[in-house]
C-alpha cells in the first residue's frame, strides 16, 4: 500500500507561524508574528510607520536623557512596526538592547529588575535635579508626584521568571 500524501497545510504569509507555536525565547529566532495584528496599507501604514521611527528616536533619546522613558517609547515603536513593517519589527525584537525588553513584555508584561532599579534610579536623579535647580514648587510637585505613581506603577509589574532567558 503506496504512502497516504502529507495533509496540505493551511496557506498563510511568508514568515507567518501557526497560533500554536510559542514565542520566540532568543534573539536569533524571528519575531512571532500575531495573526490578529493587521499589516495596514496606505496611508495608516505611511502613518504608522512614522509613528514607529518617531517613537523610537525619542526611546533612544531617553537612553540619555534622564527623566525621558526609554521603554514605553519601544514599545510603541514595536506595537506601531507590528502593524507597518515587519522587517523593523524584526529588528527591534532581535536587537541586543530592545529585544529582550520586547520579548519580557510581549510574555506577560514583564520588567527585569535591572530595569526598575534603572528607571527608579533615573527618576529620583531627576527630582533631585528639580529641587537642586529651586524649579518652580508646582512643577516640581506635578513631576514627583508623575514620577511616583509611575515608580509604583512599574515596582508593581512582575519580573520575568529566574532562568528566563529573555
Amino acid at each position: 500500500m503506496p504512502p497516504s500524501p502529507p495533509s496540505p497545510q493551511p496557506l498563510r504569509p511568508p514568515g507567518q507561524e501557526p497560533e500554536d507555536t510559542p514565542p520566540s525565547a532568543t534573539a536569533s529566532e524571528p519575531a512571532p508574528t500575531n495573526p490578529r495584528v493587521r499589516q495596514h496599507r496606505g496611508l495608516a501604514r505611511l502613518l504608522l510607520l512614522v509613528l514607529a521611527w518617531l517613537s523610537l528616536g525619542m526611546g533612544v533619546i531617553g537612553i540619555f536623557v534622564p527623566g525621558l522613558p526609554t521603554t514605553v517609547f519601544v514599545l510603541i515603536a514595536a506595537w506601531a512596526a507590528a502593524r507597518s513593517s515587519p522587517r523593523l519589527h524584526q529588528w527591534l525584537y532581535t536587537h541586543r538592547l530592545f529585544g529582550p525588553m520586547l520579548r519580557n513584555w510581549e510574555a506577560g508584561g514583564f520588567v527585569s529588575r535591572p530595569a526598575k532599579r534603572a528607571a527608579a534610579l533615573t527618576m529620583l536623579a531627576c527630582a533631585a535635579l528639580m529641587l537642586v535647580l529651586d524649579v518652580v514648587w508646582w512643577a516640581t510637585a506635578l513631576a514627583c508626584g508623575c514620577m511616583l505613581c509611575v515608580g509604583i506603577w512599574l515596582w508593581l509589574r512582575p519580573e520575568p521568571p529566574p532562568g528566563d532567558s529573555r
